[in-house]
């Protein structure tokens, strides 16, 4: 009786599991190939990301709301010379971070974008080391330089390769390493009490509308107030499939975070970052297949030396962890972009600790 209840409990973890990456993998690379097919009609990815941020804060505002009726506990509220001080260069810097990338979908394909994006962790290390957050070792040398040289094989060559698009993601991923390196320092401040990703979505948003805003009324002000989609539209039905298909960018770019909240909270970190390695390869694969994007056996070749390195990274995030004392593996990077705040050095004390130690949804797109 008791081998067989393991083994229902066993099947069990196993089918939840298997759904929760389905869902992470549904909103994640929904929300990639959403990106895309929009841009290729809509051509103002810096007013559709300031949209989806106002999206994202309404729904962290109202799950503040419904947590704080739940648990009747207040939720936290940064006073202004925090909040000016210590979150908005984070904001600013995720602001960039995601409104660089959405733009260079005007421009490259989703295989190409995929795996620049993916470079991130390699800036991500190297302000690490820059901050003194890591510490100069061989093996992290090894991953920069896989990283490194797997996304020139990725690119050398490339039938489908833009300068412009290929410039701004890359730009993307090293604001992306500022970017991270920030929120890690913010997260560890344990007196500002952000580490519920809920209370650091709804701190972050408001101010990332404000830094985007500016290139937004620079680079798309004047042609959106002109266009017959938005501020000019004569047609009311194509304005509210507009809006429509914008606000389910911002229920894809909160669901992601959603998603990867409770597969970490319900299995591990681990099972995160082998998800997101994995999440990578399907897009190329769906890339190649439904958009027709064209990747050489070189393309392939280095996507998966790309992969070596932040595998590698990932497992020495582990190692650290465990040599540390911890039972859980780390919350270290994985491949994906929106995975990368999962720079913690700290562990969790106990089971209602690791919920609100875990990251805000923004780094999804």
């Amino acid at each position: 009786m008791g081998r067989w209840a393991l083994d229902v409990a066993f099947v069990w973890k196993a089918v939840l599991t298997l759904g929760l990456v389905l869902l992470y993998y549904c909103f994640s690379i929904g929300i990639t190939f959403y990106n895309k097919w929009l841009t290729k009609s809509f051509h103002f990815p810096l007013f559709m990301t300031m949209l989806h941020l106002a999206v994202i804060f309404l729904f962290s505002a109202l799950s503040r709301a419904l947590v704080q009726c739940s648990s009747h506990r207040a939720r936290v509220v940064l006073s202004w010379t925090d909040y000016l001080k210590r979150v908005a260069p984070t904001a600013l810097a995720t602001a960039l971070d995601v409104g660089l990338s959405n733009w260079s979908f005007l421009y490259i394909t989703v295989s190409l974008y995929t795996m620049t994006k993916s470079s991130a962790v390699l800036f991500i290390l190297i302000f690490s080391l820059i901050f003194k957050l890591e510490e100069l070792r061989a093996a992290l040398v090894l991953v920069v330089l896989l990283i490194a040289g797997g996304l020139f094989m990725f690119t050398y060559k490339s039938t489908q390769f833009n300068v412009k698009g290929f410039s701004l993601v890359l730009g993307a991923s090293f604001i992306g390493g500022i970017r991270w390196t920030l929120t890690q320092m913010l997260l560890q401040k344990a007196e500002l009490g952000l580490q519920n990703p809920i209370d650091t979505m709804f701190h972050l948003q408001p101010l990332m509308f404000l830094g985007l805003f500016p290139l937004f009324a620079i680079f798309e002000g004047l042609h959106l107030s002109t266009s017959e989609k938005i501020f000019r539209f004569q047609d009311t039905g194509l304005l509210l499939r507009v809006l429509g298909s914008l606000f389910l960018g911002g229920i894809l770019a909160f669901g992601l975070g959603f998603s990867e909240f409770l597969l970490v909270s319900r299995t591990s970190s681990l099972t995160l970052s082998i998800a997101g390695i994995f999440k990578e390869v399907c897009t190329l694969l769906l890339a190649a297949h439904l958009l027709g994007d064209q990747i050489s056996l070189l393309n392939w070749l280095g996507f998966a030396l790309c992969l070596s390195g932040i595998s590698l990274h990932v497992a020495l995030k582990t190692l650290h962890s465990r040599g540390e004392g911890g039972s859980r593996p780390l919350k270290g990077l994985s491949s994906s972009p929106d995975l990368e705040l999962l720079l913690r050095s700290s562990q969790p004390e106990d089971e209602d600790n690791e919920e609100e130690d875990y990251f805000m949804a923004q780094g999804q797109q």
